[in-house]
């Protein structure tokens, strides 16, 4: 399922004035493409897309310089100057989260994380890991459990945090 649309441009403004065109990105739970849609113009992105179907539907690897179709949890990489977790963290239990945020914070420079607020979701077609297995975050609880970020743009139902080095 593809991700809320209110908020990107903000971010991307956001992007423009800390991010160097030409810098790199792994763009996490990438589904359709929406972020590569959005910033590919401006920086080189990767991808990592655990359902495989979503690959070849969308052409992911037409929008991507390279596409990883494994769990976030189980990638290993050297360094991204962004990585973006678009709708994802929602979708792991609070340790794997904390976990490949804390990763994710030794090998890139920004992390730009969106995630719905008090939003149940169960398998979207066919696909097991659309589950939110995190559907109670709100801003507050948000911030509990990820206390190094700060808010870019908030919504009643949707936030945009970011963590820079």
């Amino acid at each position: 399922m593809s991700s809320y649309r209110q908020g990107k441009p903000e971010v991307k403004f956001w992007l423009a004035q800390h991010l160097s065109n030409g810098s790199t990105v792994l763009d996490v739970g990438a589904c359709d493409g929406v972020w590569s849609n959005i910033l590919s113009e401006w920086y080189t992105m990767d991808a990592v897309e655990v359902w495989e179907p979503n690959i070849e539907k969308y052409r992911l690897t037409e929008k991507y310089r390279a596409v990883f179709p494994v769990a976030i949890q189980s990638l290993s990489y050297d360094h991204y100057d962004l990585v973006l977790f678009g709708d994802v963290i929602e979708h792991m239990t609070i340790e794997d989260a904390q976990a490949v945020l804390a990763y994710a914070k030794e090998h890139s420079d920004i992390i730009i994380v969106a995630v719905p607020f008090m939003f149940e979701q169960g398998a979207i077609y066919g696909n097991p890991y659309e589950r939110h297995i995190q559907p109670d975050l709100t801003h507050n609880i948000f911030m509990e459990r990820y206390p190094d970020f700060q808010p870019i743009v908030l919504y009643p139902n949707y936030g945009y945090y970011v963590w820079q080095k």
